[in-house]
């Protein structure tokens, strides 16, 4: 199960916290991964840890907010390994501020790097997809089928995505963002399905990162959040990898434009 061998896989926000352990995940897999974020050193540390395990990945230093950035990793991914089978959205920012003290330049940057990138990301990506199975499409004489080749691209959101999630105090640009991401895999996965290219979501909870440090850092406020989750425990990284790398492989080639929560019964207390 979950054999990725020689697929092709770009993560981005990979080089610390969950974006690390997915990039790990998806090599251990078989995958080649390109490690991306906004510092090219940080990566190269986690393309070394991947090489260690005997897996192939570069690092490629990319800011999502940015198209001529988004456009050169995809182009880069493209000349060494040819196309693209796998797309992480992961890279994201969360900065708390109650919203009468919120200024547009902190809305703006949320939207930017957490909305505005995985766009730009999946189209990017999607495109080189389209192509590759647009090809295959017409060498087999089908547009459908489990064996044609597919691609998929997982949306990293959060539970503070609103409506079938919550919203968060302090986070209205944060939330904003992340239900967004719901909204838009939606309406991707309905568009890129005749391409076979599948789009969906991993909403996880309360997930021991450095994001989330401002709050694990206050016991009171840890303990308080801790509270409210029926498993009364934060979540690990690699707790939401392994939901990754099941949505990356063909084990879930029947699903498209789902989101999964993956928060340890947050939702359902």
């Amino acid at each position: 199960m979950f054999n990725l061998k020689n697929k092709i896989a770009i993560v981005t926000g990979a080089r610390r916290g969950m974006g690390r352990t997915h990039a790990l995940a998806l090599a251990k897999a078989g995958a080649k991964v390109v490690v991306s974020d906004i510092s090219e050193d940080e990566c190269r540390k986690v393309v070394e840890e991947i090489e260690k395990i005997g897996a192939e990945a570069m690092a490629i230093k990319c800011d999502v907010s940015k198209k001529s950035e988004v456009d050169e990793m995809m182009g880069k991914t493209m000349q060494k390994w040819g196309r693209i089978d796998i797309l992480v959205n992961n890279a994201g920012i969360c900065q708390f501020k109650p919203f009468l003290d919120l200024a547009e330049e902190d809305w703006d940057k949320t939207i930017d790097v957490n909305l505005k990138g995985y766009f730009l990301c999946a189209q990017a990506a999607a495109k080189e997809m389209a192509k590759s199975r647009s090809t295959t499409s017409r060498d087999r004489g089908s547009s459908t089928g489990s064996g044609q080749k597919s691609g998929a691209i997982v949306n990293v959101a959060s539970i503070a995505m609103g409506q079938v999630g919550m919203g968060f105090a302090t986070l209205a640009h944060y939330c904003a963002s992340k239900g967004g991401i719901v909204a838009m895999t939606e309406a991707m996965a309905l568009e890129l399905a005749p391409y076979n290219i599948r789009v969906n979501v991993v909403a996880p909870g309360m997930i021991e990162t450095p994001m989330i440090e401002p709050l694990t850092s206050d016991p009171k406020a840890k303990e308080a959040t801790i509270s409210q989750v029926p498993l009364k425990r934060a979540g690990q990284p690699q707790e939401v990898s392994n939901l990754v790398l099941f949505l990356a492989s063909d084990e879930s080639s029947y699903m498209t434009g789902s989101t999964v929560v993956v928060d340890g019964g947050w939702l359902a207390g």
